[in-house]
């Protein structure tokens, strides 16, 4: 069972961090959801109180449902493809799905395998250098240039250990999820797929996205941020959700 917490009362929403993160990164985020929502907390696998626990995308995104069962689930980065893969398999428990910074896959095999062997190389180096100097050349990445001190979650990312962080990116890497576009018009639920304006690469793929989701999906690209939307521009990120969640 993967770590979890919760708090609030209403209809559930699941949120689902991203790679380096734990559950600790949505927790003031969320605060403001709690009058209306019960809010749960996930930390995924390889991440957090989960560190011990080592599943794929799959399987983990099955445990992720047995904690959340039905409930809107919100995921950023890693944690949208937890959530992603979760509505494909499970989309009866998904009554709304937001996916930030999110993909549906890399199509083409030799993209593919070349992700998955710098995850691979990744992982090695993060078990030799330790956490905090590898978390400090995460966040020197353009990626992650919107952040400052005062918004990179510094702190909560050194509570995971290097062997986990390795761990989940041989087992949950890009390289790692299967290419689902062709099943993205099964979603039947309302979805909201959000992304940086800076993050072209992703602010692309949300929009193709949405397009073969149909017209139950919604794209929402937030200016002055890139692939952190929600860590960037959290007031505006905040309006985006809570607009979707009232409709």
């Amino acid at each position: 069972m993967l770590a979890s917490d919760s708090f609030g009362k209403g209809e559930r929403l699941v949120f689902v961090h991203g790679f380096t993160q734990t559950r600790e990164s949505w927790r003031d985020l969320t605060k403001s959801f709690s009058h209306e929502n019960e809010i749960v907390l996930v930390d995924a696998p390889n991440h957090g109180d989960s560190s011990d626990t080592s599943l794929n995308l799959e399987n983990g995104a099955k445990a992720i449902i047995e904690i959340g069962g039905q409930a809107t689930y919100i995921g950023y980065s890693l944690g949208a493809r937890f959530c992603l893969t979760a509505a494909l398999a499970n989309p009866n428990q998904v009554s709304r799905l937001v996916l930030i910074s999110g993909t549906a896959g890399i199509e083409e095999s030799a993209e593919r395998n070349e992700r998955i062997a710098n995850d691979e190389l990744l992982a090695t180096r993060i078990t030799q250098i330790g956490v905090s100097e590898f978390i400090d050349e995460w966040l020197a990445m353009p990626l992650f240039a919107g952040l400052n001190p005062q918004t990179n979650q510094r702190e909560i990312r050194l509570r995971n250990t290097a062997t986990a962080l390795a761990s989940s990116l041989k087992l949950c890497g890009a390289g790692k999820q299967q290419p689902s576009w062709s099943r993205l018009n099964e979603f039947k639920m309302p979805v909201l797929i959000v992304a940086g304006h800076k993050d072209s690469k992703f602010a692309a793929l949300a929009k193709r996205m949405a397009d073969l989701i149909g017209s139950h999906a919604q794209v929402q690209i937030i200016a002055e941020c890139g692939h952190t939307p929600h860590l960037e521009q959290p007031e505006i990120f905040l309006e985006v959700l809570n607009n979707f969640l009232q409709h």
